[in-house]
């Protein structure tokens, strides 16, 4: 009896503190926080603008040599002295490359010395002629023998006109033993060493020389832009050509367009397989630095035409799986989507030609914080600088 009652009061501790600890998760269960969703996400928004815009042409050029001459070797001997370096800048008439003269100043010298013989001749056969023709006046001379120093006198004077043509020819071929640059441009490497025979029996190829300063470059519109630049300028691409329509070229490395030339050159016809035109534009390069072969971007108005344009800054554009968009924050600022289609571009902003009234609050920044048919919480942007007013017009 007296072991049972000592248990209980053990027994009761462990009870009370089971029940204790029951009670306490009981209370912290009804504690329990409301789950609190977060807020809509901040976007920057704000209105399109109108602005009068200067429509602009961009097209992609390659670089051309305004002149390529193949400097041959057009006498045979052998090449005794280059002068210049592979790949310097050279002036019209300098001298390049001098095949050996010393044969071609003898031929010269031989073909004076004929002149000289040949011309005492034609002397002596006109004194004859004067001579036999007193005697056969005086009756004391042979009608042929005045005839004969008459063919002597044709032969002389025809002898002689041979040898002036031979000995042109060898000033010719003396001449050409001196190969000079025809105009100021550069010259490529060369591919004959001195001491090799060169022009025998052929016109060997020495060098290459390109004429750089001007620069041509090439670009082609096609069949639709063209048809509407001669509705919008009333002129056909020959009247176009003609009037040196200012051009401006930027290449890949370069911000924005720093060279200004014009168009020179516009092709007689389309070409039918690639339905374009080409266009051809002249640049100033006095330092050399477009090469040709090089690409570059080349910026031209549209017969200065003006109109009044709906802009959009080119961070509010998205482009999806149905084309371009932007987002808009309407009633209750709910996002909406709204398809649209881009112009051109306009500094940092983009013509939007239609999907937009102008009224509309569009999404400018954090475009990928909003979804269409969410709320989102608009900040309006802060207004910038006007934009330019020259817009380029870019190929989709």
């Amino acid at each position: 009896m007296s072991e049972r009652n000592t248990l209980l009061p053990d027994f009761g501790s462990r009870g009370a503190a089971l029940i204790l600890a029951a009670l306490l998760l009981l209370a912290g269960c009804g504690d329990k926080p409301a789950f609190t969703p977060p807020p809509p996400p901040q976007v920057t928004v704000g209105r399109p603008v109108r602005q009068p815009v200067t429509e602009q042409l961009e097209f992609t050029g390659n670089a051309q040599a305004i002149n390529t001459v193949q400097l041959r070797a057009r006498v045979a001997g052998y090449l005794k002295q280059v002068y210049f370096k592979d790949g310097d800048l050279v002036k019209k008439g300098q001298l390049l490359f001098l095949i050996e003269p010393d044969v071609y100043q003898a031929r010269l010298a031989e073909a004076e010395a004929e002149i000289l013989r040949q011309k005492a001749a034609l002397e002596h056969a006109r004194a004859e002629v004067r001579r036999f023709q007193r005697l056969v006046e005086q009756k004391a001379g042979a009608q042929s023998d005045l005839d004969n120093w008459r063919f002597q006198l044709e032969s002389a004077q025809a002898a002689l006109k041979a040898a002036q043509a031979k000995r042109d020819m060898a000033k010719l071929d003396l001449e050409y033993t001196r190969i000079v640059a025809p105009f100021d441009g550069r010259i490529d490497r060369r591919l004959k060493d001195p001491g090799n025979l060169v022009g025998a029996g052929e016109n060997t190829l020495l060098a290459e020389i390109m004429q750089i300063d001007p620069i041509y470059f090439y670009f082609t519109i096609n069949e639709a832009e063209l048809l509407r630049l001669m509705a919008a300028s009333n002129r056909s691409p020959l009247e176009t050509g003609q009037l040196k329509v200012p051009l401006f070229l930027g290449l890949a490395n370069e911000e924005g367009f720093p060279h200004q030339g014009y168009l020179d050159y516009a092709g007689t016809g389309v070409n039918p397989t690639t339905g374009t035109l080409q266009l051809r534009g002249v640049f100033p390069n006095p330092d050399g630095k477009i090469v040709p072969g090089m690409f570059g971007r080349i910026r031209g108005a549209v017969a200065g035409k003006t109109t009044e344009q709906l802009l959009v800054p080119k961070t509010a554009l998205g482009y999806d799986q149905l084309g371009y968009y932007v987002l808009v924050v309407g009633e209750n600022n709910i996002v909406e989507r709204r398809a649209v289609k881009p112009g051109l571009e306009v500094g940092d902003r983009r013509v939007v030609e239609s999907g937009l009234h102008g009224d509309e609050l569009i999404i400018t920044t954090g475009l990928i914080k909003a979804f269409p048919g969410r709320p989102v919480t608009p900040i309006p942007e802060t207004p910038t600088a006007t934009a330019p007013m020259e817009g380029t017009k870019r190929k989709q």
